[in-house]
């Protein structure tokens, strides 16, 4: 692992852009293999976009062209672990109706927001939803879920980057890591 300091935080690097980039496209390669039809994907905002963005160019590269709406779920506000609580902040607009659903999710932690988010398209006459995630801790699951296509299995660390943050800071960063001084 090597480490970088940003405005004063040391950040240990987990996942590197160069090994989340050559996951991302083994993901894409994945679901395609399913031969989805009418692909929905669903990015869960806000954490996941950039993984979202990346997986979804990644997905053109093979030969899939889904649609994409968004939702917005919170379990954690302010807080560095889930209140065990989902609220839907922003919901899809697109019917799900007799579609192939793709959540996409920055991170399989307790598992709450996902089988919720995945239970309600599901109840809405998804043919079925699947669930991508970039990174897995499963010692932490309070829902019976696993994701269907799982980028890294991460260690018990409060992780930032790549989309992730710590109180709004490092999402910016390519690669994923954590900040081994939090203040």
């Amino acid at each position: 692992m090597t480490g970088i300091t940003i405005d004063g935080h040391s950040i240990e690097i987990l996942f590197s852009e160069t090994e989340i980039a050559a996951r991302v496209a083994e993901i894409a390669h994945a679901v395609a293999d399913r031969d989805p039809e009418r692909l929905l994907v669903v990015p869960v905002l806000k954490g996941s976009f950039i993984f979202a963005a990346d997986l979804l160019r990644a997905m053109h590269g093979a030969g899939l062209s889904p649609e994409v709406d968004f939702m917005m779920l919170a379990s954690y506000r302010a807080q560095t672990s889930s209140s065990g609580q989902v609220e839907v902040l922003r919901d899809i607009q697109t019917d799900v109706t007799e579609r192939d659903v793709l959540l996409i999710d920055d991170i399989l932690e307790s598992g709450r927001t996902l089988a919720f988010a995945k239970d309600l398209l599901a109840a809405r006459g998804a043919s079925q939803v699947l669930t991508a995630v970039l990174l897995d801790k499963p010692g932490h699951r309070a829902a019976e879920l696993d994701a269907d296509f799982t980028g890294f299995e991460c260690p018990d660390k409060f992780v930032v980057g790549y989309g992730m943050d710590m109180a709004h800071a490092f999402r910016e960063l390519p690669f994923v890591g954590y900040v081994t001084n939090p203040k």
